[in-house]
């Protein structure tokens, strides 16, 4: 009977391996996990161009509203938004009918004035003579000094107001008072405007600049002077060197916020244009933040800390991280992770420890953790 059952048993390990052998040749493969798409990044230093971004828009670094000296009656408009104009050129020309009159009368009673002065003069001469001869009094003749005195002195305001009617007269043109572009236009020809209303805004040639709004919770960590990095949102990618030129001394009453001006290098001024929108990353001072990674990278983890996902061998690593501050759209941390690490950027709610994953860029494209992974030779490939 112990014999008999050895051999039953050796019978069903031999029908046990027949059936795993034909398995194994069916050529139906095992099944196995499914690589999931995710999106990656590698963190970037903190306070570098992945630091803490401020959008803003790109200005001159002397704009100019132009007014008219004198009210009038716009009849001409020459120049329109965005036109270049050079120092001196006419850009809109007011009615000169009522300043031309108003030079003319000044004219007139500058003339009576000199007229009054040259009769007054004469008649000084006159007496200055009699007196001379004792034919007149002393008295008499300083009454006629000090109406010759008096004469001098109309005759000077006369010609006073005469300048001033003829500059007024030459008021009625508006001219660029440097070379730049025409920024914005406030009037339209047959508009009535008063003296000192904004007719253009010109931009002169030379610095650009970006406005910003600094948060007032974190002003402190800035600085005139500090450097900073300019991306301009219709050429991602590419970095334009700049600095903080001017922090405003008191925030805006109702944002709560510190306006800033921060200046492109020269060399790098002319790919900035006026109006442009454009993102300015400030390096402000972190207590040993060594990285950062965008904010949907952040997830919690054990124990409701702060933790990152993270690509190695193919698959998904979860990584304490300690959170600094927060940016406009990135967060500072430090763990154990470095700048060569890949960061999973956004749904990581939906992964879990150990995943199978195939890293991909903002373009779609695999990252270096897949084209090593695809690389290495597989096991089959072993056989």
């Amino acid at each position: 009977m112990k014999q008999g059952y050895g051999t039953s048993g050796a019978v069903l390990v031999m029908i046990g391996a027949i059936m795993a052998v034909l398995a194994g040749c069916s050529g139906e493969p095992a099944a196995t996990p499914v690589s999931r798409p995710v999106w990656v990044v590698q963190p970037q230093a903190a306070g570098a161009a992945a630091g803490m971004a401020f959008p803003g828009e790109v200005h001159a670094r002397q704009e100019s509203p132009l007014a008219f000296r004198v009210g009038g009656k716009l009849v001409r408009r020459h120049v329109d938004a965005g036109a270049r104009v050079a120092s001196g050129q006419v850009l809109a020309e007011l009615d000169p009918g009522d300043q031309a009159l108003q030079a003319q009368a000044a004219q007139a009673q500058a003339a009576a004035a000199d007229a009054e002065l040259a009769r007054a003069k004469g008649e000084l001469e006159r007496y200055r003579a009699l007196v001379d001869q004792q034919l007149v009094s002393r008295s008499a003749f300083e009454a006629q000094q000090a109406a010759y005195e008096a004469a001098a002195g109309q005759a000077r305001a006369a010609r006073a107001q005469r300048d001033v009617a003829s500059n007024q007269a030459a008021y009625t043109d508006l001219r660029a008072p440097h070379d730049g572009v025409i920024a914005s236009r406030a009037v339209e020809a047959g508009q009535v405007v008063a003296a000192g209303q904004t007719v253009f805004v010109l931009a002169a040639d030379g610095g650009r600049e970006v406005a910003i709004a600094l948060p007032e919770a974190g002003i402190g960590a800035h600085a005139v002077g500090d450097k900073a990095m300019i991306e301009l949102w219709n050429d991602p990618g590419r970095m334009l060197p700049g600095q903080i030129r001017e922090i405003a001394a008191a925030a805006d009453p109702h944002t709560r916020s510190y306006a800033a001006r921060v200046a492109l290098d020269e060399a790098a001024a002319g790919r900035a244009s006026l109006g442009q929108s454009a993102r300015v990353y400030l390096q402000a001072a972190r207590d040993g933040a060594a990285l950062r990674v965008p904010l949907a990278a952040l997830q919690r983890g054990e124990q409701d800390s702060a933790a990152v996902w993270v690509v190695r061998a193919g698959t998904t690593v979860q990584v304490p991280v300690r959170v600094h501050d927060y940016g406009s759209d990135s967060v500072a941390i430090d763990g154990a992770l470095g700048p060569e690490d890949w960061v999973v950027a956004a749904g990581g709610h939906l992964l879990r420890e150990g995943q199978p994953v195939l890293p991909v860029d903002r373009d779609n494209r695999p990252v270096a953790p897949a084209a090593a992974q695809a690389a290495k030779p597989s096991a089959a490939d072993g056989r």
